[in-house]
């Protein structure tokens, strides 16, 4: 079969691989709509997760079910499934005892182009299909369920980690398809003036229909000091971070008011530490919370995200700025993900 691959550290190709074979609990699927993402471009050029070679890059798909082992009860050939970009060993003691997404080691959910090949091939395989695969419903889009996989469940994470209550200031570090989702997120929950920091247009329209009150263009004024003047020095009640480098922490920080939630969902691939500062921090004593997390998959997730699309409560299409029609393009659109024009926001890849 056909796959694109992390030949090593800097360097994509096509190579041809073996079919893969799905174990009892297992599945194998062809995609039908696949999207390239920030991390595999971290992944790629900046050896975020360490060398890789001839390791099939992607996290983001959508699927056709070609095949299923002998125990899976849910799902059968010609199903149409939403495959989260988390797909953990279920059948583990951790699961009983630690978030699902640090199943069998921290950060091992993450499986796909990571500890095994993911979805940038003619087939790939999911493990603990009834567990790991969601229905497509009818009313969704293929492409706009390839968002549910990764940039919705991530961003609405971010609101999630920040405990955001009725009427919180929030502000959003980075709107790109994540942050933009973290925004939909925290108004969701009931944020009400929500701040988002980043300097394209076009994503800037998107936050806008999603919540955002206020833009804060970092390429203007620094972060800190536009959030210092808009709330009269009080800072924020929470803080999503949602892109950026190991310098953003800092930036939390300060514009984060005493008691409030700092959120992290970036994905940071290079450094040794990260940096948080003192003073803003009230040597360590200004009650101001700093989390950090992965993603929730599996199934449950997805089909809870599905209903938001269903009901009208979002509609991630809106995040897709370029669209292709054929698996070789993959390649164009992950160069794309790389480059990132100031027009995108999101590209994905159908495929008949």
């Amino acid at each position: 079969m056909k796959t694109f691959v992390m030949k090593q550290i800097g360097e994509t190709a096509w190579i041809d691989k073996e079919k893969p074979e799905a174990g009892p609990r297992d599945a194998i699927l062809r995609p039908i709509a696949i999207a390239p993402c920030t991390s595999d471009i971290h992944t790629v050029y900046e050896g975020g997760i360490g060398e890789r070679q001839n390791l099939v890059l992607g996290h983001e798909a959508v699927g056709e079910v070609i095949e299923v082992g002998s125990k899976v009860e849910d799902f059968r050939s010609g199903d149409r499934v939403i495959v989260p970009a988390i797909t953990p060993d279920w059948y583990n003691t951790d699961i009983q005892d630690n978030y699902h997404q640090h199943s069998n080691g921290m950060l091992f959910g993450f499986q796909f182009a990571n500890l095994k090949d993911g979805v940038f091939s003619e087939y790939f395989h999911v493990n603990d299909a009834d567990l790991n695969l969601a229905h497509l419903p009818d009313e969704i889009s293929p492409e706009a369920a390839v968002m549910l996989t990764d940039m919705v469940t991530t961003g609405l994470h971010g609101a999630e980690l920040a405990d955001i209550e009725f009427g919180d200031s929030v502000a959003v570090i980075g709107i790109g398809p994540v942050g933009l989702m973290a925004i939909a997120g925290a108004k969701l929950r009931g944020a009400s003036r929500l701040f988002g920091a980043g300097s394209r247009e076009v994503c800037a329209e998107v936050a806008s229909d999603f919540g955002m009150t206020d833009q804060i263009n970092y390429k203007e004024v620094p972060i800190s000091e536009q959030i210092d003047s808009l709330t009269y020095g009080k800072g924020v009640d929470a803080t999503i971070i949602a892109g950026g480098d190991s310098d953003v922490l800092t930036t939390a920080v300060e514009i984060t008011k005493p008691g409030g939630n700092i959120s992290n969902i970036n994905y940071f691939s290079i450094g040794e530490s990260l940096p948080i500062p003192r003073l803003a921090w009230g040597n360590g004593m200004a009650h101001k919370t700093i989390k950090g997390g992965l993603c929730p998959g599996g199934r449950i997730r997805m089909e809870r995200l599905a209903n938001l699309v269903t009901t009208g409560r979002l509609n991630p299409e809106k995040l897709i700025t370029h669209h292709y029609n054929k698996f070789e393009d993959i390649e164009e659109a992950f160069k794309l993900m790389k480059d990132k024009p100031r027009d995108l926001i999101k590209p994905v890849v159908t495929i008949d």
